[in-house]
């Protein structure tokens, strides 16, 4: 069975059979209130949004509302085919994909020794390098 209710003009509550007041305007127009507080509040010209305890309120500053319902996750598409990237083309990166834990970490050890023999050999070909405490800043004409 289902049972007809109205919902409070003010409070935005649910008025059940045998409740509530109906309060009919000279134009015509028809407000129902579920209790005296709505209705006196109403006549007062009182905003429902400025009190707590109506729907419009909790409506407006969103309180309850996690329980009701919680965000959705948007997915992602996930591409199937891997793609190239700039500077690596596909068979690389194929490659490397299936190279061996031990032999890829012997070409990243090979890579930084090569790394640090080279910074070794710059170091001697300038001189010495300034450390930041005596270093005096550039004026601003001379760094353009």
């Amino acid at each position: 069975m289902v049972v007809k209710t109205d919902l409070c003009n003010y409070s935005g509550f649910r008025i059940y059979p045998g409740h509530g007041r109906r309060y009919i305007r000279i134009d015509g127009r028809q407000y129902v209130f579920v209790n005296a507080k709505s209705e006196a509040s109403f006549h007062m010209k009182r905003k429902p949004a400025k009190h707590s305890w109506t729907q419009l309120y909790r409506r407006l500053n969103k309180k309850g509302v996690q329980e009701e319902t919680q965000r959705r996750r948007t997915r992602r598409k996930m591409s199937s085919a891997p793609k190239a990237v700039e500077g690596a083309s596909l068979e690389v990166i194929k490659a490397k994909r299936n190279q061996r834990p031990e032999v890829r970490k012997a070409a990243r050890e090979a890579a930084l020794k090569d790394i640090k023999e080279r910074k070794k050999g710059m170091k001697t070909k300038r001189g010495p390098v300034p450390s930041a405490k005596g270093a005096q800043k550039m004026p601003v004409a001379q760094r353009r």
